[in-house]
């Protein structure tokens, strides 16, 4: 995606940052990472605006398949592969799973950008159409800092549960000074052990290993390693990574998607050597 952009004259940067949007346009693949008041802001500098699958309250979802565009918008563009969440906007195409309102264009999924299916049909064209818009593209990977909108487990309880716990906590503080009372002073004394970290590592590992969990142990190391190379690879956590993997890696799709995809069991020896390899390849595709 990145070469076809570059071929017909868009000059394409990724960043972490996206302080300066002002008259190109950005790309957000992962737009629920973004505080929303932050998100508009960026909108409202960038010349043009395009979102990636950003989730709603209330979404509904269509089959993803090769769609006629049904508007002006994509008329060029012609059929493409699209599908995932339908939204509401001022310009509907592809049965409203991609809508633009003013100058920003969201998207219900991203086929069109894989390199998978960016041969197919119109993919292309209505890809470069979206984000050819401008001579700059500024590819806007959110960081960790940007996670601060994700709600916490107090955000969910409701107001009463929380006037309910505080008024628990009065009465337990009320209790624990009368008690203390009753009981006088606090004594405090020296623990007679003071127990190292790596000892604590070394405990819960034995644990691990004595639950014989080294099968769910890499499934959990596999899924972690997609995570964290979605982001790096500008795709939706979720999808799969592998054409894209061994296009920044001098590996074949085939044996990375051995590696990132398979259920088979593994010993506690086979384990260490997929933990060691999982972590080549994310070295491998930052430095591609």
């Amino acid at each position: 995606m990145v070469a076809l952009l570059e071929q017909n004259g868009v000059r394409v940067e990724r960043t972490e940052d996206a302080s300066s949007v002002e008259g190109a346009t950005l790309f957000v693949t992962q737009p629920n990472l973004i505080a929303p008041e932050r998100l508009e802001g960026l909108t409202k500098r960038a010349a043009a605006t395009v979102l990636l699958a950003p989730a709603r309250p209330g979404l509904r979802r269509l089959e993803v398949e090769t769609r006629d565009p049904g508007c002006p918008l994509a008329a060029k563009a012609g059929a493409a592969k699209t599908g995932g969440f339908v939204y509401d906007g001022e310009q509907r195409c592809y049965d409203s799973t991609l809508v633009r309102t003013g100058t920003v264009t969201t998207l219900g999924f991203g086929a069109i950008f894989t390199n998978r299916d960016l041969d197919s049909d119109g993919n292309a064209a209505l890809a470069l159409a979206l984000l050819g818009q401008h001579e700059r593209l500024v590819w806007y990977m959110p960081s960790t800092a940007d996670r601060s909108q994700q709600k916490s487990f107090t955000d969910l309880v409701p107001d009463g549960w929380k006037f309910g716990a505080f008024q628990l906590g009065v009465a337990a503080v009320v209790i624990a000074l009368w008690r203390a009372r009753r009981l006088g002073r606090v004594v405090t004394e020296p623990l007679p052990v003071v127990v190292r970290a790596a000892e604590t590592v070394e405990g819960r590992a034995r644990l691990y290993r004595s639950s014989r969990a080294a099968t769910h142990a890499a499934l959990v190391l596999r899924q972690a390693s997609r995570d964290r190379l979605a982001p790096l690879l500008g795709l939706p956590v979720g999808e799969d990574v592998s054409v894209e993997v061994a296009r920044r890696t001098s590996r074949s799709v085939a044996d990375v998607r051995t590696l990132l995809y398979s259920q088979e069991p593994v010993d506690d020896r086979g384990l260490v050597a997929l933990a060691s390899e999982l972590d080549a390849v994310e070295n491998e595709v930052r430095r591609g």
